[in-house]
C-alpha cells in the first residue's frame, strides 16, 4: 500500500515538474526565436478596445511586445504618449498591433452619431447654412422635410423667371450631421465603465469649419436626383420632420399662389 502511495506522489512530482519545465520552455520560444533577428517593441492590443474608446482606455488594454522590424505594420504605435486626446475609430481585436491610422481626435469620430442606411436607399450629403437646416438641431436618427426651390429661367412674363418652391420628400432619414470641417456636431462624453466615448443629447450647434453643415440624408436614387439636380440649380431647406409630423402638400409655390 505505501508503495503504491508512494508511487502516486513520484508520479505527480513527475507531472508537475514536467508541466512546470514545458511552460519555461514555451515562455522562452519567442526570445529564442527572435534571438538573431532585429526587433523593434510596439503596442499589441490585449483585450478587446470598441470604438470611441479613450487614449487612458486604450493604453490600459494594450501591451508592449518585441516584434521583428519586417512583421511591424505601417502606423504602428511605439509611444502611447502621442495618443494625446484621439480615440479609437473602429473596435480593435486582441493580437493585432495598436495603428496609428485607426485613432482619430474625438472630434472627428461619429460612431454613435451615424445611423445604418435602410436597405435599398443611399446616403446623399447636403452642404448647408444654420438656418437650412432647422438651426442646427439636427442629428443623426432625426427625420426631415425636404424643401426644393428653383427658378425656370423658360417661363413667366415675357421670358421672365418664375420661382417656385414645393415640399418635396416627407420624414427623410438623416444618416449623419457634421460640421464643415466634417467633425460630428454631437458633443462626446466619455463612459468611465467601458472606456468608449458616446453622445450625449445635447447637440452642440456652434458652427465650425466654415459655418456651414454637413447633412447626409438617405433616399432612393430616384429621390436622390432631383435633390441633387435642386442642389446644383436652386436651393434646399429642411425642416424637422418628426414621424407624428403632419403631412399636407399643397403643390409647388409660385409668386402667383403665394398670398391665396
Amino acid at each position: 500500500m505505501k508503495t503504491r502511495l508512494l508511487g502516486g506522489i513520484a508520479a505527480l512530482l513527475v507531472a508537475i515538474v514536467g508541466t512546470v519545465l514545458l511552460v519555461t520552455y514555451v515562455q522562452n520560444a519567442d526570445k529564442r526565436a527572435l534571438g538573431s533577428t532585429e526587433t523593434e517593441n510596439v503596442y499589441v492590443v490585449q483585450k478587446t478596445i470598441p470604438a470611441g474608446a479613450s487614449a487612458e482606455t486604450i493604453a490600459g488594454s494594450v501591451v508592449e511586445k518585441s516584434v521583428p522590424k519586417l512583421a511591424i505594420a505601417e502606423n504602428s504605435v511605439t509611444d502611447l504618449s502621442s495618443l494625446g486626446s484621439k480615440v479609437s475609430a473602429v473596435a480593435l481585436m486582441p493580437g493585432e498591433q495598436l495603428l496609428s491610422s485607426r485613432l482619430v481626435e474625438q472630434t472627428a469620430f461619429l460612431g454613435p452619431s451615424r445611423v445604418q442606411v435602410p436597405t435599398g436607399l443611399q446616403e446623399l450629403t447636403l452642404k448647408l447654412p444654420i438656418e437650412r437646416v432647422a438651426g442646427g438641431i439636427l442629428k443623426a436618427g432625426d427625420t426631415v422635410g425636404i424643401f426644393l426651390s428653383v427658378e425656370d429661367a423658360g417661363a413667366g412674363q415675357a421670358g421672365g423667371k418664375a420661382s417656385k418652391t414645393q415640399l418635396s420628400f416627407h420624414k427623410v432619414l438623416v444618416t449623419a450631421a457634421q460640421f464643415s470641417d466634417g467633425a460630428a456636431t454631437q458633443t462626446g462624453t466619455s463612459d468611465t465603465a467601458s472606456g468608449a466615448s458616446q453622445v450625449s443629447s445635447t447637440t452642440n450647434s456652434k458652427p465650425q469649419g466654415d459655418g456651414t453643415y454637413l447633412i447626409t440624408v438617405a433616399r432612393n436614387s430616384a429621390d436622390a436626383e432631383r435633390i441633387v439636380f435642386a442642389a446644383e440649380f436652386g436651393k434646399i431647406y429642411l425642416s424637422k420632420e418628426p414621424g407624428d409630423a403632419v403631412e399636407s402638400n399643397t403643390g409647388a409655390v409660385d409668386t402667383a399662389g403665394l398670398f391665396r
